[in-house]
Protein backbone atom coordinates (compact mmCIF):
# COMPACT_ATOMS: atom_id res chain seq x y z
CA UNK A 1 0.00 0.00 0.00
CA UNK A 2 1.15 3.77 -1.07
CA UNK A 3 1.72 5.73 2.41
CA UNK A 4 1.31 9.50 2.65
CA UNK A 5 2.56 11.81 5.27
CA UNK A 6 0.91 14.99 6.78
CA UNK A 7 2.66 17.59 8.66
CA UNK A 8 0.77 19.69 11.55
CA UNK A 9 3.49 22.81 12.77
CA UNK A 10 1.35 24.48 15.08
CA UNK A 11 2.10 27.46 17.46
CA UNK A 12 2.79 24.98 20.66
CA UNK A 13 3.86 21.77 18.43
CA UNK A 14 4.98 19.37 15.28
CA UNK A 15 2.88 16.53 14.47
CA UNK A 16 3.67 13.84 12.12
CA UNK A 17 1.01 11.26 10.62
CA UNK A 18 1.71 8.49 8.61
CA UNK A 19 -1.52 7.20 6.64
CA UNK A 20 -2.72 4.47 4.03
CA UNK A 21 -3.17 6.95 0.95
CA UNK A 22 -6.38 5.17 -0.56
CA UNK A 23 -8.12 4.17 2.93
CA UNK A 24 -6.28 7.18 5.47
CA UNK A 25 -6.07 4.06 7.70
CA UNK A 26 -3.54 5.34 10.70
CA UNK A 27 -0.07 3.81 10.54
CA UNK A 28 1.96 5.49 12.79
CA UNK A 29 2.63 9.24 13.94
CA UNK A 30 4.85 11.41 16.06
CA UNK A 31 5.09 14.72 18.10
CA UNK A 32 7.67 17.52 19.29
CA UNK A 33 7.13 20.41 20.94
CA UNK A 34 7.51 24.54 19.99
CA UNK A 35 8.90 26.56 22.49
CA UNK A 36 6.99 28.90 23.88
CA UNK A 37 6.11 32.98 22.99
CA UNK A 38 4.85 34.96 20.19
CA UNK A 39 8.38 35.02 18.13
CA UNK A 40 10.16 32.57 17.47
CA UNK A 41 13.22 31.20 15.38
CA UNK A 42 11.64 28.94 12.61
CA UNK A 43 15.11 26.74 12.97
CA UNK A 44 13.12 25.48 15.81
CA UNK A 45 10.30 24.32 13.85
CA UNK A 46 12.54 22.78 11.50
CA UNK A 47 14.19 21.05 15.01
CA UNK A 48 10.59 19.91 16.05
CA UNK A 49 9.82 18.71 12.44
CA UNK A 50 12.78 16.15 12.47
CA UNK A 51 12.21 15.13 15.85
CA UNK A 52 8.64 14.19 15.06
CA UNK A 53 9.11 12.56 11.60
CA UNK A 54 11.82 10.23 13.81
CA UNK A 55 9.67 9.64 16.43
CA UNK A 56 7.15 8.67 13.44
CA UNK A 57 9.30 5.95 12.48
CA UNK A 58 10.88 7.79 9.42
CA UNK A 59 9.74 8.67 5.82
CA UNK A 60 11.65 6.21 4.05
CA UNK A 61 8.52 4.42 3.17
CA UNK A 62 6.56 7.56 2.52
CA UNK A 63 5.36 8.52 -1.25
CA UNK A 64 4.58 11.85 -0.69
CA UNK A 65 3.96 14.47 2.14
CA UNK A 66 2.48 17.84 2.62
CA UNK A 67 3.09 20.47 5.46
CA UNK A 68 -0.12 21.81 7.47
CA UNK A 69 1.08 25.29 9.68
CA UNK A 70 -0.15 28.04 11.64
CA UNK A 71 -1.48 30.69 9.62
CA UNK A 72 -0.03 34.53 9.06
CA UNK A 73 2.81 34.89 10.73
CA UNK A 74 6.48 36.43 9.50
CA UNK A 75 9.25 34.72 8.23
CA UNK A 76 11.61 37.33 7.04
CA UNK A 77 14.23 36.53 4.89
CA UNK A 78 17.69 38.12 3.30
CA UNK A 79 19.57 37.74 0.27
CA UNK A 80 20.35 34.50 1.03
CA UNK A 81 17.71 33.34 2.79
CA UNK A 82 18.59 33.40 6.01
CA UNK A 83 16.54 34.33 8.30
CA UNK A 84 16.62 38.29 9.12
CA UNK A 85 14.55 37.78 12.59
CA UNK A 86 13.08 35.53 14.60
CA UNK A 87 9.28 34.99 12.88
CA UNK A 88 7.12 36.89 14.66
CA UNK A 89 3.48 34.58 15.25
CA UNK A 90 0.11 35.24 14.45
CA UNK A 91 -0.74 35.88 18.27
CA UNK A 92 1.73 38.65 18.14
CA UNK A 93 -0.31 41.69 18.72
CA UNK A 94 2.52 44.26 18.76
CA UNK A 95 1.76 45.55 15.05
CA UNK A 96 -1.97 46.53 16.17
CA UNK A 97 -1.00 49.76 15.88
CA UNK A 98 0.49 49.31 12.43
CA UNK A 99 -3.52 47.70 11.12
CA UNK A 100 -5.07 50.49 12.32
CA UNK A 101 -3.01 53.04 10.39
CA UNK A 102 -3.23 50.77 7.43
CA UNK A 103 -6.68 50.28 7.83
CA UNK A 104 -7.16 54.09 8.62
CA UNK A 105 -5.28 55.14 5.60
CA UNK A 106 -7.85 52.87 2.34
CA UNK A 107 -10.39 52.25 4.34
CA UNK A 108 -11.72 48.68 5.77
CA UNK A 109 -14.50 48.50 3.13
CA UNK A 110 -11.78 48.81 0.52
CA UNK A 111 -9.72 46.08 2.35
CA UNK A 112 -12.17 44.00 2.70
CA UNK A 113 -13.04 44.24 -1.10
CA UNK A 114 -9.49 43.89 -1.99
CA UNK A 115 -8.43 41.55 -0.07
CA UNK A 116 -11.21 39.57 1.45
CA UNK A 117 -10.39 40.63 5.27
CA UNK A 118 -9.73 43.74 7.08
CA UNK A 119 -6.29 43.72 8.74
CA UNK A 120 -5.65 43.30 12.41
CA UNK A 121 -2.46 42.29 13.81
CA UNK A 122 -2.14 38.50 13.12
CA UNK A 123 -1.97 39.32 9.40
CA UNK A 124 1.63 39.75 8.09
CA UNK A 125 1.05 43.08 6.68
CA UNK A 126 0.90 44.52 9.59
CA UNK A 127 3.78 42.81 10.94
CA UNK A 128 5.96 44.15 7.58
CA UNK A 129 4.64 47.50 8.76
CA UNK A 130 5.93 47.16 12.17
CA UNK A 131 9.51 45.85 11.10
CA UNK A 132 9.63 48.55 9.02
CA UNK A 133 8.60 51.24 11.55
CA UNK A 134 10.86 49.70 14.60
CA UNK A 135 13.57 47.59 12.72
CA UNK A 136 14.45 49.86 9.21
CA UNK A 137 17.79 47.70 8.80
CA UNK A 138 16.35 44.34 9.40
CA UNK A 139 13.38 45.79 7.07
CA UNK A 140 16.03 46.70 4.34
CA UNK A 141 17.56 42.89 4.65
CA UNK A 142 14.24 41.51 3.91
CA UNK A 143 14.59 39.92 0.28
CA UNK A 144 11.84 37.47 0.91
CA UNK A 145 8.87 36.71 3.23
CA UNK A 146 7.17 33.50 3.88
CA UNK A 147 4.42 32.11 6.29
CA UNK A 148 5.49 29.10 8.84
CA UNK A 149 4.45 26.30 6.35
CA UNK A 150 5.49 28.27 3.20
CA UNK A 151 9.36 28.05 5.09
CA UNK A 152 9.26 24.20 6.38
CA UNK A 153 8.10 23.47 2.70
CA UNK A 154 11.13 25.19 1.28
CA UNK A 155 13.55 23.87 3.78
CA UNK A 156 12.42 20.47 2.55
CA UNK A 157 12.65 21.00 -1.10
CA UNK A 158 16.43 22.13 0.05
CA UNK A 159 17.83 24.25 -2.57
CA UNK A 160 17.81 27.19 -1.25
CA UNK A 161 16.83 29.26 -4.20
CA UNK A 162 13.46 32.06 -4.24
CA UNK A 163 12.25 30.25 -7.35
CA UNK A 164 11.41 27.16 -4.91
CA UNK A 165 9.37 29.10 -2.24
CA UNK A 166 5.83 28.78 -2.78
CA UNK A 167 2.74 28.80 -0.76
CA UNK A 168 -1.02 27.86 -1.41
CA UNK A 169 -4.50 29.77 -1.79
CA UNK A 170 -5.40 29.06 1.63
CA UNK A 171 -1.99 30.72 3.07
CA UNK A 172 -1.99 33.11 0.91
CA UNK A 173 -5.09 35.12 1.85
CA UNK A 174 -4.00 35.38 5.31
CA UNK A 175 -1.33 37.60 4.83
CA UNK A 176 -3.45 40.77 3.90
CA UNK A 177 -1.68 41.00 0.58
CA UNK A 178 -3.33 38.79 -1.60
CA UNK A 179 -6.60 38.83 -3.25
CA UNK A 180 -9.12 35.46 -2.86
CA UNK A 181 -11.34 36.67 -5.41
CA UNK A 182 -8.90 37.25 -8.05
CA UNK A 183 -6.23 34.89 -6.85
CA UNK A 184 -3.47 37.31 -7.17
CA UNK A 185 -0.80 39.25 -5.18
CA UNK A 186 -1.21 42.72 -4.24
CA UNK A 187 2.52 43.68 -4.55
CA UNK A 188 1.73 47.75 -3.94
CA UNK A 189 0.68 46.88 -0.30
CA UNK A 190 3.97 44.66 0.48
CA UNK A 191 5.93 47.84 -1.11
CA UNK A 192 3.57 50.31 1.06
CA UNK A 193 4.08 48.19 4.04
CA UNK A 194 7.69 46.97 3.98
CA UNK A 195 9.29 49.92 1.40
CA UNK A 196 10.69 48.08 -0.84
CA UNK A 197 10.06 44.95 -3.34
CA UNK A 198 10.34 41.79 -1.95
CA UNK A 199 10.28 38.09 -3.50
CA UNK A 200 6.73 36.40 -2.47
CA UNK A 201 5.71 32.46 -2.49
CA UNK A 202 4.67 31.37 -5.49
CA UNK A 203 0.79 30.31 -5.03
CA UNK A 204 0.17 26.82 -6.33
CA UNK A 205 -3.63 25.20 -6.92
CA UNK A 206 -4.58 22.55 -4.14
CA UNK A 207 -3.11 19.44 -5.97
CA UNK A 208 0.32 20.91 -7.56
CA UNK A 209 3.43 19.63 -6.54
CA UNK A 210 6.06 22.38 -4.28
CA UNK A 211 9.15 19.84 -5.22
CA UNK A 212 10.57 16.57 -4.66
CA UNK A 213 12.32 16.77 -1.04
CA UNK A 214 15.83 16.65 0.47
CA UNK A 215 16.75 15.67 3.97
CA UNK A 216 13.83 13.75 5.80
CA UNK A 217 11.99 14.04 2.66
CA UNK A 218 14.50 12.83 0.20
CA UNK A 219 13.12 12.21 -3.04
CA UNK A 220 9.52 12.54 -1.53
CA UNK A 221 6.97 14.56 -3.76
CA UNK A 222 5.66 17.33 -1.65
CA UNK A 223 2.27 18.94 -1.92
CA UNK A 224 1.83 23.09 -1.56
CA UNK A 225 0.51 22.77 2.15
CA UNK A 226 -2.10 25.29 3.93
CA UNK A 227 -2.97 27.23 6.52
CA UNK A 228 -4.17 25.08 9.49
CA UNK A 229 -7.49 25.85 9.52
CA UNK A 230 -8.03 25.18 5.63
CA UNK A 231 -6.39 21.69 6.33
CA UNK A 232 -8.28 21.00 9.35
CA UNK A 233 -11.23 21.46 7.38
CA UNK A 234 -9.82 19.03 4.63
CA UNK A 235 -8.78 16.89 7.03
CA UNK A 236 -12.30 16.90 8.20
CA UNK A 237 -14.21 16.16 4.96
CA UNK A 238 -15.74 19.59 5.62
CA UNK A 239 -18.05 20.96 2.71
CA UNK A 240 -20.34 23.59 2.25
CA UNK A 241 -23.31 24.22 4.97
CA UNK A 242 -20.53 22.90 7.70
CA UNK A 243 -19.37 25.36 10.15
CA UNK A 244 -15.95 24.31 12.24
CA UNK A 245 -15.76 25.64 15.46
CA UNK A 246 -12.26 24.62 17.01
CA UNK A 247 -11.18 25.45 20.75
CA UNK A 248 -6.91 25.20 21.24
CA UNK A 249 -4.78 28.22 21.52
CA UNK A 250 -7.21 30.16 19.39
CA UNK A 251 -10.89 30.09 19.15
CA UNK A 252 -11.55 29.72 15.43
CA UNK A 253 -15.55 29.57 13.84
CA UNK A 254 -14.82 28.59 9.75
CA UNK A 255 -17.41 27.38 7.16
CA UNK A 256 -16.79 26.39 3.27
CA UNK A 257 -18.02 27.98 0.83
CA UNK A 258 -18.76 27.98 -2.77
CA UNK A 259 -18.10 31.98 -2.84
CA UNK A 260 -15.58 34.73 -1.15
CA UNK A 261 -17.12 36.63 1.43
CA UNK A 262 -16.24 40.43 2.26
CA UNK A 263 -17.29 41.63 5.90
CA UNK A 264 -16.38 45.64 6.34
CA UNK A 265 -17.01 45.36 9.81
CA UNK A 266 -13.60 43.09 10.11
CA UNK A 267 -14.75 40.11 12.14
CA UNK A 268 -14.74 37.63 9.03
CA UNK A 269 -11.79 36.89 7.57
CA UNK A 270 -12.68 35.68 3.82
CA UNK A 271 -9.85 33.42 3.03
CA UNK A 272 -9.50 30.55 0.81
CA UNK A 273 -9.39 26.74 1.82
CA UNK A 274 -7.19 24.05 0.38
CA UNK A 275 -9.37 22.22 -2.48
CA UNK A 276 -10.29 25.76 -4.53
CA UNK A 277 -13.52 26.77 -2.25
CA UNK A 278 -12.93 29.40 0.64
CA UNK A 279 -12.63 29.16 3.87
CA UNK A 280 -14.55 32.41 5.87
CA UNK A 281 -12.96 32.66 9.25
CA UNK A 282 -13.22 34.54 12.53
CA UNK A 283 -10.79 33.94 15.11
CA UNK A 284 -10.59 34.93 18.53
CA UNK A 285 -7.38 34.94 21.00
CA UNK A 286 -8.64 33.63 23.62
CA UNK A 287 -10.28 29.46 23.94
CA UNK A 288 -8.69 26.45 25.76
CA UNK A 289 -6.23 28.93 27.94
CA UNK A 290 -9.12 30.81 29.66
CA UNK A 291 -10.01 26.98 31.12
CA UNK A 292 -6.10 26.34 32.01
CA UNK A 293 -5.93 30.47 33.67
CA UNK A 294 -9.48 29.70 35.35
CA UNK A 295 -8.56 26.22 36.53
CA UNK A 296 -5.40 28.23 38.11
CA UNK A 297 -6.72 30.27 39.35
CA UNK A 298 -9.48 27.29 41.47
CA UNK A 299 -5.96 25.67 42.43
CA UNK A 300 -6.79 22.23 40.20
CA UNK A 301 -6.96 21.15 36.57
CA UNK A 302 -8.99 21.07 33.88
CA UNK A 303 -10.83 18.11 34.18
CA UNK A 304 -11.61 19.09 37.58
CA UNK A 305 -12.93 22.52 36.09
CA UNK A 306 -15.08 20.99 33.41
CA UNK A 307 -16.95 18.81 36.68
CA UNK A 308 -17.26 22.15 38.33
CA UNK A 309 -18.67 23.73 35.37
CA UNK A 310 -21.34 21.38 35.47
CA UNK A 311 -22.40 21.59 39.08
CA UNK A 312 -23.51 25.51 38.49
CA UNK A 313 -26.80 25.96 36.55
CA UNK A 314 -27.13 27.68 33.02
CA UNK A 315 -26.02 31.11 33.50
CA UNK A 316 -24.17 30.88 36.65
CA UNK A 317 -27.04 32.83 38.39
CA UNK A 318 -25.79 35.60 36.71
CA UNK A 319 -21.93 35.36 36.93
CA UNK A 320 -20.11 36.44 33.97
CA UNK A 321 -16.99 36.59 32.40
CA UNK A 322 -15.69 38.28 29.58
CA UNK A 323 -12.75 36.60 28.89
CA UNK A 324 -10.19 38.87 26.89
CA UNK A 325 -6.96 37.65 28.93
CA UNK A 326 -4.42 38.13 25.63
CA UNK A 327 -6.64 40.79 24.43
CA UNK A 328 -9.31 40.52 21.68
CA UNK A 329 -9.71 39.66 17.85
CA UNK A 330 -12.83 38.99 17.55
CA UNK A 331 -14.12 42.13 18.03
CA UNK A 332 -10.79 43.63 17.88
CA UNK A 333 -9.35 44.95 20.95
CA UNK A 334 -5.80 43.78 21.24
CA UNK A 335 -5.23 46.00 24.58
CA UNK A 336 -8.45 44.43 26.13
CA UNK A 337 -8.53 42.85 29.24
CA UNK A 338 -11.16 40.42 30.74
CA UNK A 339 -13.59 40.80 33.30
CA UNK A 340 -15.83 39.44 35.55
CA UNK A 341 -19.57 40.65 36.29
CA UNK A 342 -21.94 39.74 38.53
CA UNK A 343 -19.51 38.66 41.83
CA UNK A 344 -22.29 38.46 44.78
CA UNK A 345 -22.03 35.93 47.74
CA UNK A 346 -24.16 33.25 45.81
CA UNK A 347 -21.77 33.67 43.02
CA UNK A 348 -18.45 33.33 44.43
CA UNK A 349 -18.04 29.82 44.85
CA UNK A 350 -15.72 27.26 42.25
CA UNK A 351 -18.56 25.96 40.45
CA UNK A 352 -20.19 28.97 39.31
CA UNK A 353 -16.50 30.63 38.11
CA UNK A 354 -15.76 27.65 36.65
CA UNK A 355 -19.25 27.72 34.31
CA UNK A 356 -18.93 31.57 33.94
CA UNK A 357 -15.31 30.33 32.10
CA UNK A 358 -16.65 27.90 29.71
CA UNK A 359 -19.83 29.86 28.90
CA UNK A 360 -17.74 33.22 27.74
CA UNK A 361 -15.83 31.00 24.94
CA UNK A 362 -19.12 29.31 24.10
CA UNK A 363 -20.31 33.27 24.07
CA UNK A 364 -17.02 34.14 22.08
CA UNK A 365 -17.65 31.91 19.44
CA UNK A 366 -21.59 32.06 18.92
CA UNK A 367 -21.05 35.91 19.23
CA UNK A 368 -18.61 34.72 15.54
CA UNK A 369 -21.48 33.14 14.16
CA UNK A 370 -23.60 35.57 14.39
CA UNK A 371 -21.45 37.43 12.05
CA UNK A 372 -21.30 34.39 9.31
CA UNK A 373 -25.44 34.76 9.89
CA UNK A 374 -25.08 38.49 8.78
CA UNK A 375 -22.67 37.36 5.98
CA UNK A 376 -25.34 34.82 4.75
CA UNK A 377 -23.33 32.37 5.04
CA UNK A 378 -24.94 28.82 5.56
CA UNK A 379 -24.81 27.23 8.56
CA UNK A 380 -26.16 23.82 7.94
CA UNK A 381 -24.30 21.72 10.98
CA UNK A 382 -21.46 22.43 13.36
CA UNK A 383 -18.29 20.80 13.98
CA UNK A 384 -16.83 21.14 16.88
CA UNK A 385 -12.67 20.05 17.13
CA UNK A 386 -9.71 20.84 19.35
CA UNK A 387 -8.11 20.25 22.89
CA UNK A 388 -11.29 22.15 24.33
CA UNK A 389 -13.72 19.90 22.44
CA UNK A 390 -12.80 17.29 25.57
CA UNK A 391 -14.59 19.36 27.39
CA UNK A 392 -18.24 18.17 28.30
CA UNK A 393 -19.57 21.41 30.05
CA UNK A 394 -17.68 23.61 26.79
CA UNK A 395 -19.84 20.89 24.68
CA UNK A 396 -23.13 21.20 26.21
CA UNK A 397 -22.96 25.25 26.66
CA UNK A 398 -22.55 25.66 22.98
CA UNK A 399 -25.56 23.56 21.75
CA UNK A 400 -27.23 25.52 24.54
CA UNK A 401 -26.06 29.08 23.55
CA UNK A 402 -26.22 28.30 19.57
CA UNK A 403 -29.94 26.54 19.94
CA UNK A 404 -28.34 23.48 18.13
CA UNK A 405 -26.97 19.65 17.87
CA UNK A 406 -23.28 20.22 17.82
CA UNK A 407 -21.27 17.47 16.45
CA UNK A 408 -17.91 16.45 18.24
CA UNK A 409 -15.52 14.55 15.90
CA UNK A 410 -13.31 11.32 17.07
CA UNK A 411 -10.67 13.60 18.84
CA UNK A 412 -7.81 13.39 16.10
CA UNK A 413 -5.19 15.40 14.39
CA UNK A 414 -7.22 16.87 11.76
CA UNK A 415 -4.92 19.52 11.00
CA UNK A 416 -2.07 16.87 10.34
CA UNK A 417 -4.65 14.41 8.13
CA UNK A 418 -5.56 17.13 6.19
CA UNK A 419 -2.02 17.97 5.04
CA UNK A 420 -1.85 13.84 4.48
CA UNK A 421 -5.30 13.97 2.41
CA UNK A 422 -3.41 16.47 0.51
CA UNK A 423 -0.77 14.72 -0.11
CA UNK A 424 -2.45 11.59 -0.94
CA UNK A 425 -4.21 13.82 -3.92
CA UNK A 426 -0.99 15.22 -5.24
CA UNK A 427 -0.31 11.98 -5.37
CA UNK A 428 -2.94 10.46 -7.37
CA UNK A 429 -2.98 13.26 -9.73
CA UNK A 430 -6.92 13.29 -9.53
CA UNK A 431 -9.08 15.65 -10.12
CA UNK A 432 -10.67 15.70 -6.39
CA UNK A 433 -8.76 14.39 -3.14
CA UNK A 434 -9.67 10.99 -2.26
CA UNK A 435 -12.97 10.59 -0.65
CA UNK A 436 -11.36 9.03 3.11
CA UNK A 437 -13.82 8.01 5.69
CA UNK A 438 -15.52 10.65 8.08
CA UNK A 439 -14.75 10.30 11.62
CA UNK A 440 -17.10 9.18 13.92
CA UNK A 441 -19.07 11.74 15.42
CA UNK A 442 -20.92 12.41 19.07
CA UNK A 443 -24.32 14.79 18.72
CA UNK A 444 -25.11 16.90 21.99
CA UNK A 445 -28.10 18.40 21.66
CA UNK A 446 -29.19 21.94 23.27
CA UNK A 447 -30.28 21.34 26.88
CA UNK A 448 -31.21 24.90 27.93
CA UNK A 449 -32.37 27.88 26.64
CA UNK A 450 -29.18 29.85 25.72
CA UNK A 451 -30.68 33.19 25.10
CA UNK A 452 -30.88 34.69 28.60
CA UNK A 453 -26.50 33.54 28.87
CA UNK A 454 -25.86 35.51 25.63
CA UNK A 455 -27.84 38.35 26.73
CA UNK A 456 -25.97 38.66 30.12
CA UNK A 457 -22.67 37.91 28.03
CA UNK A 458 -23.59 40.86 25.59
CA UNK A 459 -24.28 43.48 28.67
CA UNK A 460 -21.01 42.56 30.58
CA UNK A 461 -19.66 42.67 27.08
CA UNK A 462 -20.87 46.14 26.12
CA UNK A 463 -19.02 47.19 29.61
CA UNK A 464 -15.71 46.43 28.46
CA UNK A 465 -16.40 47.77 25.13
CA UNK A 466 -17.61 50.92 26.81
CA UNK A 467 -14.19 50.97 29.03
CA UNK A 468 -12.23 50.85 25.70
CA UNK A 469 -14.08 53.45 24.28
CA UNK A 470 -13.49 55.89 26.97
CA UNK A 471 -9.43 54.84 27.36
CA UNK A 472 -8.51 55.27 23.74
Amino acid sequence: MALVAGVDSSTQSCKVVVRDAETGELVRSGRASHPDGTEVDPHEWWRALTEAVEMAGGLEDVSALAVGGQQHGMVALDEAGEVVRPALLWNDTRSAPQARRLVEERGARWWAGATGSVPVASYTVTKLAWMHEHEPDNAARTAAVALPHDWLTWRLVGSGSFDDLVTDRSDASGTGYWSPRRGTYLTELVQDALGHEIRLPRVLGPAEVAGTGTGPANGIPLGPGAGDNAAAALGLGAGPGDVVLSVGTSGVVSAVTDDPTADVEGIISGFADATGRFLPLAATLNAARVLDATARMLGTDVAELDRLAAEAPAGADGLVLVPYLEGERTPNLPDATGSLHGLTLRTSAPAHLARAAVESIACLLADAVDAFLAQGVETRRFLLVGGGARSLSLRQSLADVLGSPILVPTPDEYVANGAARQAAWVLSGAEAGPEWPMPGLVTVEPAADGARVRERYAEARSHVLDRVAREA
